[in-house]
């Protein structure tokens, strides 16, 4: 048998030790664990880049295997070492949501849907979301030649609903105070409506719902417009600080992740933000996780996707535990 000759992690011919070479390798990951590590730092002045970051910032943890195999193939030690760094800082950003993406103990559970206003076959879509059961439902991009469609499949499993504009809620609980949410940024046309609000009744004490789907961003050639979501969430963070009940729950297309800045003024409102990664959109291909169930003096002690509809989004259930 032919003796396979291994790469030697001694010297090279040059002289070069393990310890001094990849030392752009090293750089690199360095770089990688600072940007994981202080990505907050990173200024969102010039073409809100730091926001962009943010929104794919799990999946910059793929640097790693990836310096992993360049740094075997370099066979340098310097780099593997530097490479428990961005692996360590990943892992406590992130480890916590693998195993957030499950059924947890719960008193009622809530499915947040962007159902696409192009959505051709609104029954089936009601019969996905209502497989698991869930005691509220909240639905974005509900036309008005839609509508008529999921009232009819929802009305005997869901007699109570809060619907405004373009977005709804459907729930087995009676819900009563709706009003809708003045959320508009400036600049958009009047028949923007895209908030409702609901007190809902339930065993243990009144809530209010939200529901919502602020304004889209878009990647472009100058970068991450995502001006027009930001100044929505500051309108709902707003609303949300004046809401006189001590229990909230949110659900909506936010169209940004929990990692965004731009979304501060109403993560910093919430107390559980439904950790896992639960990626949610694009539906054919999940890459960030836009759709949202959020509580207050409540916990998300579980959230998943479910099976994919006539949407370019997944639907995203969650399991809600209350206090007290």
């Amino acid at each position: 048998m032919e003796r396979i000759n291994w790469p030697r992690w001694g010297k090279e011919a040059t002289g070069t030790s393990p310890w001094a070479r990849g030392k752009l390798l090293a750089a690199l990951a360095v770089l990688t664990a600072g940007l994981l590590a202080f990505h907050s730092a990173v200024p969102n002045a010039v073409a809100r880049i730091g926001s962009l970051l943010e929104t794919f910032l799990p999946w910059l943890g793929l640097a790693v295997p990836l310096l992993l195999v360049l740094a075997l193939l370099r066979r340098s030690a310097l780099a593997l070492v530097a490479l428990l760094a961005p692996a360590a800082v990943w892992g406590f950003l992130f480890g916590g949501r693998l195993a957030a993406d499950s059924r947890g103990a719960h008193d009622l559970t809530a499915v947040q849907h962007n159902v696409s206003d192009v959505n051709a076959d609104p029954a089936a879509t009601a019969r996905t979301l209502t497989e698991s059961d869930p005691d509220l439902l909240a639905l974005e991009e509900l036309t008005p030649a839609a509508l008529p469609g999921y009232e009819r499949a929802l009305a005997s499993a869901y007699p109570y609903r809060a619907v405004h504009g373009t977005v709804g809620l459907w729930s087995k609980q009676p819900l009563s105070d709706v009003r809708s949410l003045d959320i508009k940024p400036q600049g958009i046309e009047e028949d923007w409506n895209r908030g409702v609000r609901a007190k809902l009744r339930t065993g243990k004490g009144e809530i209010a719902v939200y529901v919502v789907h602020l304004p889209s961003v878009r990647v472009r050639w100058n970068g991450f417009s995502s001006g027009r979501r930001d100044e929505s969430a500051r309108l709902l963070g707003a609303v949300l600080a004046a809401e006189k009940l001590d229990r909230v729950i949110l659900l909506g297309d936010l169209n940004g992740t929990t990692d965004d800045r731009g979304l501060a003024p109403v993560t910093s409102r919430m107390d559980s933000l439904g950790e896992g990664f639960a990626f949610s959109w694009p539906a054919a291909f999940p890459v960030s996780r836009i759709d949202h169930v959020m509580t207050r003096s409540a916990t998300v002690t579980g959230i998943r996707t479910l099976p994919a509809t006539d949407s370019d989004h997944l639907p995203v259930a969650a399991d809600i535990e209350l206090r007290g």
